[in-house]
């Protein structure tokens, strides 16, 4: 299971760039990672946010979840939480760049193969991502 943070600030979101030499090296994604044994999506999600970005994030309602397949992977499940509330500033603690962006133009990044489809609706405002 992977929980990721839709992070939204005065209209635009939060994306982040994997490290060269990473699996999937330079690609797009949101904030996020792997649920660890014992902890919750959502605890995981805030796990993940601190160590990434540095800030202790209030993890919002659910936005999407669904299941995705890499070739010659297992398929795993894929969570998606909107973060519009959180203390500290996101600071880069592990990737090549992050980027504030807005929601029409996330669709020309190169996101994960696994984010795409989430991504090109995400950016025709299919999700309830407003505040709160």
């Amino acid at each position: 299971m992977v929980v990721a943070a839709v992070v939204e600030r005065d209209g635009q979101m939060l994306v982040c760039q994997r490290k060269a030499g990473a699996r999937y090296e330079l690609k797009w994604e949101f904030p996020g990672g792997k649920v660890e044994a014992g902890e919750t999506p959502r605890q995981a999600l805030r796990r993940e946010l601190e160590e990434e970005l540095g800030i202790q994030a209030e993890i919002g309602a659910e936005i999407a979840r669904y299941e995705y397949r890499y070739p010659a992977r297992t398929p795993i499940l894929l969570i998606f939480f909107r973060v519009t509330r959180y203390s500290g500033e996101p600071a880069n603690l592990d990737f090549t760049e992050i980027r504030w962006e807005a929601r029409e133009r996330l669709p020309h990044y190169d996101f994960l193969d696994g984010d795409v489809d989430f991504v090109r609706r995400l950016a025709r405002g299919e999700f309830e991502t407003g505040p709160g």
